[in-house]
């Protein structure tokens, strides 16, 4: 049944469980494969909530046959586009389960991640998220790599101190497209914050992983695709990411964020985002203070695969990517 984002009322479940956020735009063709795998898990979620912005495709058609199917799907349309931030927000609001997961509608999870996650959580209750490795696969080059092989090699438990002696060793990550988050951390870490567009996840993430600490699984979880038409490729230019990676930093600068700033400075993760971090961090005098020898290394490391991935012939491209990515002993 659809209903109007702002009408819809979900019963909740007896089992707390896990609820399932799919923003969806304009993807009606990619929904029936990527809700279909996140249905058949084989401890299936509490509710499969997909949050429509307005799309102009045939992607409610699409919806209101699958929840046919699928009882567990609840479909609510936005009135008009929110954008994607605002309308994971929305679906977080309407989550009834004790843990969150958020899917794009173009990606597709693996059999066992909601099992195995799950497991991890409610054996650590003091863990804010759980995460594991995700196959990246970039539609204009063909290139194919794993994301997170540095991790641990046995699933567990990481406190917020080893999760920063891990990110000073460029080896912490946690995978957007496989992070099952406890709820409540997560929607006192603010949710998905409209004003950092394309780096929500990223920030939401290690403020949950920093404050609560996180568990980990060591095995492939989830595929995400890149293409042409991601998300991330939205930006008019460097310029207007450097700004949001500005805003980024005037954030960890905040009240609302010194507790988890010196864990974001010490393990380098910032890093992650390459030159432009880089650039954002010595532009302005008071954010000097993240500019340390883990951020560098991060940085270059990150650079270095960019310019591997979208520059060389395919052959070294794999090669480069294999000596960013393959775990270290």
């Amino acid at each position: 049944m659809l209903v109007p984002a702002s009408d819809a009322i979900l019963t909740p479940m007896s089992d707390p469980g896990i609820s399932v956020i799919v923003p969806n735009y304009n993807h009606g063709q990619f929904l029936p494969r990527s809700l279909s795998a996140l249905a058949n898990q084989s401890v299936p979620p509490t509710e499969i909530i997909v949050v429509d912005d307005a799309s102009t495709d045939n992607s409610l058609a699409v919806l209101g046959a699958l929840a046919e199917q699928h009882p567990r799907l609840r479909v609510c349309a936005n009135e008009r586009n929110l954008g994607v931030q605002r309308t994971m927000n929305r679906g977080l609001e309407l989550a009834h389960g004790e843990y969150v997961f958020f899917s794009a509608a173009d990606d597709e999870v693996r059999p066992g991640l909601f099992d195995q996650s799950l497991r991890l959580l409610r054996a650590h209750p003091e863990a804010g998220l759980c995460s594991g490795l995700v196959e990246w696969r970039c539609a204009a080059t063909g290139l194919v790599w794993l994301m997170g092989t540095r991790m641990p090699r046995r699933a567990g438990y990481l406190s917020p101190d080893e999760m920063i002696a891990l990110g000073r060793r460029g080896r912490l990550m946690i995978s957007g497209p496989c992070a099952v988050f406890r709820k409540s951390a997560l929607v006192a870490a603010g949710g998905w914050l409209p004003e950092l567009r394309w780096f929500c996840d990223f920030f939401g993430a290690y403020v949950v992983g920093f404050r609560h600490g996180m568990c980990h699984v060591p095995h492939v979880l989830a595929n995400f695709n890149l293409s042409p038409t991601s998300y991330y490729h939205t930006a008019r230019s460097r310029g207007e990411r450097r700004e949001v990676l500005d805003r980024m930093l005037q954030l960890l600068e905040s009240p609302a964020y010194a507790d988890v700033a010196p864990a974001l400075r010490a393990s380098g993760l910032l890093g992650t985002f390459g030159w432009p971090m880089l650039r954002a961090v010595m532009a302005r005098r008071r954010h000097w203070g993240f500019l340390t020898l883990a951020l560098t290394r991060r940085a270059a490391r990150r650079g270095a695969e960019v310019i591997g991935r979208r520059c060389f012939p395919k052959w070294l491209a794999r090669w480069s990517l294999r000596v960013c990515y393959n775990r270290t002993p």
